[in-house]
């Protein structure tokens, strides 16, 4: 279990006379353990469904199931709880994958192969800016990898990653995904490499 405290959410919106209001003030309702990857917790802050976005006063739009990266055209923000890797995990790891995909809609945007540096090696068509709220991360990539602490903001940009927690704490970061589309030649590198 983590030692972490919980996220408190604040959500604005109006009247029908354009007055703004504090709509909700009270602990994030959507918070999500991963039973594929047990101490990993996602805690659902907003989203929103295409840009421009339409400012709305009704609705959750993080409430129903989880799913990893932002709607085609839009944003997501969330804190990730992360523990560390355990040996067992790193022998096993890769094996588990699917399910944990699964788990978060996109079984898809696991990379993970016998060679792979990690085995939650994974991407998505989207721009992400990870920032470490509290303990240490290594970001993992094909070709190197960079240990983050509290305040480094990382910006991932559609690429081939994992997050390897090496720390022996738990690590919190909070995400905000936009959604994204790789370059045409881009896009076809990535997919001959497989």
């Amino acid at each position: 279990m983590t030692s972490l405290p919980p996220i408190h959410r604040v959500v604005t919106g109006h009247r029908a006379d354009g007055t703004a209001i504090i709509v909700e003030d009270e602990a994030l309702a959507h918070v999500h353990p991963l039973k594929n990857l047990p101490g990993t917790v996602f805690h659902e802050v907003w989203s929103t469904p295409a840009a421009p976005v339409i400012a709305i006063t009704e609705g959750d739009p993080v409430a129903g199931p989880v799913s990893l990266s932002p709607p085609p055209g839009g944003t997501r923000i969330r804190f990730v709880d992360i523990p560390p890797d355990t040996e067992d995990y790193l022998k096993t790891g890769a094996a588990k994958m699917s399910g944990a995909f699964t788990e978060i809609g996109e079984r898809h945007a696991s990379t993970v192969r016998e060679d792979a540096p990690h085995p939650l090696m994974h991407r998505t068509e989207s721009v992400d800016y990870g920032i470490v709220i509290d303990g240490e991360m290594t970001l993992v990539v094909d070709d190197g990898e960079t240990v983050l602490r509290p305040g480094t903001v990382v910006i991932q940009r559609g690429t081939n990653h994992a997050w390897a927690n090496r720390s022996g704490k738990t690590c919190r970061m909070l995400f905000v995904l936009v959604s994204a589309e790789y370059e045409p030649d881009l896009g076809q590198a990535i997919q001959d490499r497989g």
